[in-house]
C-alpha cells in the first residue's frame, strides 16, 4: 500500500509543476501582451474605427440578445465565468476534443485584441490574466461596447453598424426601436448561429 500511497503523490507532485509552469508561462505571455499594448491603448484603438456604436445607441433587446447567446452572467463574474469554464470541460471530455472553450465577453475581447486564436493551454491561460486586467481598468458596460464594435459578424463585418449596413442596407437598422426591430436582432443573432456551426463564433471566433 505504501507504493501506491508513493505513487499518487508522486503524480500529484508533477500535476502541481506541470501547472506551475503553464501557469508561469500563461503569466509571462499575458506580460508580453500588455507590454506591446496596454488596455487603454487598445480601447482608444477601438474607439477610433468608422461607425463606431455607443452602447446607448443600441436597443436593450440588441444587448440582451448578446449577452443570452454569449455570456449570461456578464455582469455578475470578474472577467471569467468558473461555471461557464466546467460546463465546457465536461463538453470537451464528452466529445473527446476541445470543442467548446467557456470564454467570456471580456476573455473573448481579450483574445481579439491581444493574442492568436490558436487554441493551445497557454493562450487560455494568457487571456484569462487579460480578462483580469481588462476588468480592472474598465467597467461592464465598455466591456460590452468596445467588444460589439471590434467582434466578428461575418462576411467581412467586425463592428456592429457595419454588420447592420451589410446585412439590413440600412447602418441605423440595428439602432432602430420600431416595429422591425426584432427582425434586425433576429437575423444577426441568426448569423451568430451559423457562425458558431463553423467553429467561429459571430461575436468572435471560438470562445
Amino acid at each position: 500500500m505504501k507504493w501506491i500511497k508513493r505513487l499518487c503523490s508522486f503524480i500529484l507532485l508533477c500535476a502541481l509543476i506541470a501547472g506551475g509552469i503553464l501557469m508561469y508561462q500563461g503569466y509571462r505571455g499575458y506580460r508580453e501582451a500588455l507590454a506591446e499594448k496596454s488596455v487603454e491603448e487598445m480601447e482608444a484603438e477601438i474607439e477610433s474605427i468608422d461607425n463606431y456604436t455607443t452602447l446607448d445607441q443600441l436597443p436593450q433587446t440588441y444587448i440582451e440578445a448578446v449577452l443570452a447567446v454569449e455570456d449570461k452572467r456578464f455582469y455578475r463574474h470578474p472577467g471569467i465565468d468558473p461555471i461557464a469554464i466546467g460546463r465546457a470541460l465536461v463538453n470537451d471530455i464528452r466529445a473527446g476534443s476541445y470543442v467548446e472553450g467557456g470564454s467570456t465577453i471580456t476573455q473573448q475581447l481579450a483574445k481579439n485584441q491581444f493574442f492568436t486564436q490558436d487554441k493551445k493551454l497557454v493562450r487560455k491561460i494568457s487571456e484569462m490574466f487579460m480578462a483580469f486586467q481588462i476588468e480592472s481598468v474598465l467597467d461592464k458596460d465598455k466591456i460590452l461596447e468596445l467588444y460589439v464594435n471590434s467582434i466578428f459578424f461575418g462576411n467581412g463585418y467586425y463592428c456592429v453598424a457595419d454588420a447592420s449596413e451589410g446585412y439590413f442596407r440600412c447602418p441605423e437598422c440595428i439602432f432602430s426601436r420600431a416595429k422591425g426591430e426584432h427582425n434586425h436582432r433576429t437575423v444577426l443573432t441568426d448569423h451568430h448561429a451559423f457562425a458558431a456551426e463553423k467553429g467561429n463564433r459571430l461575436y468572435g471566433t471560438e470562445k
